[in-house]
């Protein structure tokens, strides 16, 4: 199972239209989106609308030098890796193309070996870069975070209370309505049990806060993931038929992790959750966890990633990032701190959570978590 995430977007630039076709069924062999261009304004075009990890780039174009064309496309890019093609090789067109903002040249006509490569030491940058804006991102939510600890510890006890006062007084009233006629209760239980619904939310609410303000220290344990994986959805399975959500699973298990069952549950639970809120009736859901390669490390490194797909509206880019940090939430109702919790337990199990676009067209959860297996 490979994500969206961990699929290159590779960029062919050359007006040699068999050489580009070769380079690309090479790649796309390799398991690389390939796209084409044959012109620098092709490029530009292909490169502002979907952009690229690696781009290979000629640097005789017919509009065109490529050496002008890399720092163009590093523009729109800017966390995507050049590598020049050329015809021949010195040690000034080397320095010239460090200059321009690539990584790397290669000389036509280059060797299989040679493109596959250049291409993953390309990707590996890519992926560097992509594992700092990460860390900065979660640095950033983790200093909100703990504001909102600091906030919810000192209003938590004067919230509480008057909650609890409130559910009692509200209790008692409902002791004392049973005593009366059944035909003068009915006209009263309404408006009760409205207000007896809105303390249980806003308990709720309370709850969510306090996950930040008193974080609990936990002993890692053995977890299955992908059996975990499973017992949630059979849980979650009623209300998927209730709402006509068609709800497909591939966990090719085992999937060993480190951790907490219960705060990994709660995970899983709120990411299945949002999946099925964001679809329409008839919709689709699928949940996949398997082991797969950490693409990031050199070494032969594992993580256990779980993927929540739907075919809802999804997320737009602008925002993947926004809907982890507190309070921010693209519905009418909530707190805005369910995702933020998520993001704050997966990184209590030194995890990483990512929203991309989804296969299915909607939107695509990505939980990864460290391996616990061996050899």
């Amino acid at each position: 199972m490979t994500s969206t995430s961990d699929l290159a977007r590779i960029l062919v630039i050359d007006d040699n239209a068999d050489l580009a076709e070769n380079l690309s069924e090479v790649l796309s062999g390799a398991g690389y989106q390939v796209q084409r261009a044959g012109t620098c304004a092709e490029a530009m075009r292909a490169a502002g609308e979907q952009g690229f990890d690696v781009a290979l780039v000629d640097l005789r174009l017919p509009d065109g030098d490529g050496h002008a064309l890399a720092p163009r496309l590093k523009e729109l890019a800017p966390e995507g890796q050049v590598v020049l093609l050329t015809g021949y090789a010195t040690l000034e067109s080397a320095a010239r193309a460090v200059r321009d903002g690539a990584c790397a040249y290669l000389v036509k006509p280059c060797a299989v070996e040679d493109l596959l490569l250049t291409v993953e030491q390309a990707m590996r940058q890519v992926r560097l870069h992509a594992e700092k804006r990460e860390l900065a991102r979660r640095a950033r939510t983790a200093e909100k975070l703990a504001a909102v600890g600091t906030m919810t510890a000192g209003l938590s006890h004067e919230i509480r209370n008057p909650l609890n006062a409130a559910a009692l007084q509200l209790n008692v009233l409902e002791r004392r309505l049973a005593h009366l006629p059944p035909e003068e209760q009915l006209p009263l239980r309404e408006p009760l049990l409205l207000v007896r619904d809105e303390i249980r939310r806003l308990d709720h609410i309370l709850e969510d806060f306090l996950q930040f303000a008193r974080p609990r220290e936990f002993e890692a344990l053995p977890v299955e993931l992908s059996s975990l994986a499973g017992r949630v959805l059979d849980f979650l399975a009623g209300e998927f038929v209730r709402r006509s959500v068609r709800l497909e699973r591939r966990l090719d298990g085992p999937a060993p992790v480190r951790g907490e069952e219960e705060r990994l549950r709660q995970v899983i639970v709120n990411l299945c959750l949002n999946a099925l809120e964001a679809v329409e009736e008839g919709g689709r859901v699928c949940v996949s966890c398997a082991v797969v390669p950490h693409l990031a490390l050199e070494d032969d490194s594992r993580r256990v990633e779980l993927l929540v797909d739907d075919d809802g509206p999804g997320v737009p880019a602008d925002l993947r990032d926004r809907i982890f940090e507190p309070f921010f939430t693209t519905k009418a109702a909530g707190s805005g701190l369910g995702l933020s919790i998520v993001h704050a337990i997966v990184g209590q199990h030194e995890g990483t959570i990512q929203a991309h676009e989804s296969p299915l067209g909607g939107a695509r959860m990505v939980l990864r978590l460290p391996w616990a297996g061996h050899g």
